[in-house]
């Protein structure tokens, strides 16, 4: 089946029985039947945060990274690579379950967890909070309170990296996952006591839209 198919099927039928967020376990779990394909499953690192940890030297030695939503890994593996101590969560259990098939041996803590209640611990645990590609396929009525949730984990002195899909404030949504987060929105990040220290607008040659945002707690 198609990936953006298979999306649009299974986000529409969850939100229609108001769980908004059950299809990303039924997509995983269809994927791995073969039947669907999910659709940010890639064999490497997001090149938005590949590109920021070169530009900034980043290391992790001695801190603690988390990535929220984290799929299959790719990701996480990365920030581990890089040094940090990291915890990575996704709300699907097969999700979390492939990922550690996927890298056995790896240094990554993979949790099962939903962002709107995480462990007690986690509340500004992490030097580095990772949200990549996640928030934009919550439906708007859970945006505000996904804002909230990311910027709490954001330890006094860290730093979050938010990566996402982008719209102009007049252009319209679409009608399926993911919906594009306009600027306002990446702002909204800052709403629990973060701030704003740079937030880049990517075109590419394609005219694909990306944010690539920086936000940091103070100590």
């Amino acid at each position: 089946m198609d990936e953006d198919e298979a999306t649009s099927r299974l986000s529409a039928e969850s939100l229609a029985a108001g769980d908004p967020t059950g299809w990303f376990e039924r997509l995983y779990t269809e994927a791995e039947r073969g039947e669907s394909a999910v659709p940010w499953d890639r064999g490497s690192p997001h090149g938005l945060l590949v590109e920021w940890v070169a530009a900034h030297g980043v290391t992790g030695a001695g801190r603690r990274a988390v990535v929220v939503g984290c799929g299959y890994g790719r990701d996480a593996e990365f920030m581990a690579g890089l040094g940090f101590d990291t915890t990575a969560f996704d709300i699907s259990p097969t999700a979390v379950r492939v990922a550690r098939e996927r890298h056995p041996g790896s240094p990554v803590d993979y949790r099962t967890a939903d962002l709107f209640d995480p462990p007690v611990a986690w509340r500004h645990g992490f030097d580095l909070v990772l949200e990549s590609m996640n928030v934009q396929a919550l439906p708007p009525q859970l945006r505000s309170g996904a804002f909230a949730a990311v910027g709490e984990l954001v330890a006094p002195g860290g730093t979050l990296l938010v990566i996402a899909a982008g719209r102009a404030d007049d252009e319209e949504p679409p009608v399926a996952p993911p919906w594009p987060l306009t600027r306002a929105e990446v702002d909204a990040f800052a709403g629990s006591g973060l701030t704003p220290l740079r937030v880049e607008e990517i075109i590419d040659s394609s005219g694909v839209r990306r944010w690539r945002a920086r936000f940091h707690r103070a100590a």
